[in-house]
């Protein structure tokens, strides 16, 4: 892996937020930033059919994707914006959804996968 390689696959371990119970999410504005969206509206999109994924493989789309609303600073005002707390494997499915044009959503892919790996093979070692 090339230094901007490894620099762009660090991206996405910089924008996990870990809860004091321990589990971890990522932002979807956040990860929709990292993966080069510019317009919200297209992420969501994106969010939208791996929401379908997810609900067709049988999980529960709102444990994956569990919507928040944040204030955001709007000039003069504030205002709440839709978000998302993203478990990995939201995650996963939405760089599996993303544009495959984009270098980003290859490297997000490989990383999405590699950590859900090594996530399983350590639950694997607690049962």
């Amino acid at each position: 892996m090339t230094a901007l390689k490894g620099k762009e696959y660090k991206r996405f371990e910089d924008i996990k937020h870990i809860r004091d119970d321990g589990s971890e999410f990522w932002s979807a504005r956040e990860l929709a930033l990292v993966l080069d969206y510019a317009k919200w509206e297209n992420f969501q999109k994106t969010i939208s059919r791996a929401m379908i994924a997810c609900e067709n493989s049988g999980r529960s789309v709102s444990d994956d994707f569990p919507e928040v609303r944040k204030i955001v600073e709007a000039g003069a005002t504030s205002k709440p914006k839709k978000d998302y707390e993203l478990t990995r494997y939201a995650c996963y499915l939405i760089v599996q959804n993303g544009d495959p044009r984009k270098e980003v959503i290859a490297l997000g892919q490989t990383y999405f996968a590699i950590q859900t790996y090594r996530q399983n093979k350590i639950s694997d070692k607690d049962i």
